[in-house]
């Protein structure tokens, strides 16, 4: 199943009304860096280089393979701009959970996604859904 119909699955699931959107099939990856293979991109990732990486010695995470990122876009009919983007730690500020998990005296737990969903407290399935 795509992962793009397993989001949809588990929308529904939760209630959720925003729409989702997936990047799968697609260069948008590749594209803004988010995903490097330097077969199909020049590596970069956070706006440096590879040479800048490799000097910096950050290249182990990035060279290749996926990593994470938010990307903001804004739509004026037929075109979009491409407003902002930040990827690594900088996402963590759209994740309120972990500002009020560093508030706490244990801070946040190594894995956080091994809290139950509302759906299924006090039962013994599965927490965590990866596409």
């Amino acid at each position: 199943m795509p992962c793009l119909a397993k989001i949809e699955i588990f929308q529904a699931r939760m209630g959720w009304t925003i729409p989702w959107y997936s990047s799968a099939g697609s260069d948008f990856n590749y594209d803004f860096h988010v995903t490097n293979d330097e077969s199909v991109a020049p590596v970069e990732f956070n706006y440096k280089d590879k040479a800048t990486l490799e000097r910096s010695m950050k290249t182990a995470f990035v060279v290749n393979g996926g990593g994470q990122a938010i990307s903001v876009f804004v739509r004026d009919e037929d075109s979009v701009f491409h407003t902002y983007t930040t990827y690594g730690r900088g996402t963590e500020f759209m994740m309120s959970t972990y500002q009020f998990l560093d508030l706490t005296p244990m801070r946040r737990p190594r894995y956080v996604n091994q809290w139950p969903y509302h759906d299924m407290y006090g039962s013994e399935a599965g927490h965590s859904h990866h596409c």
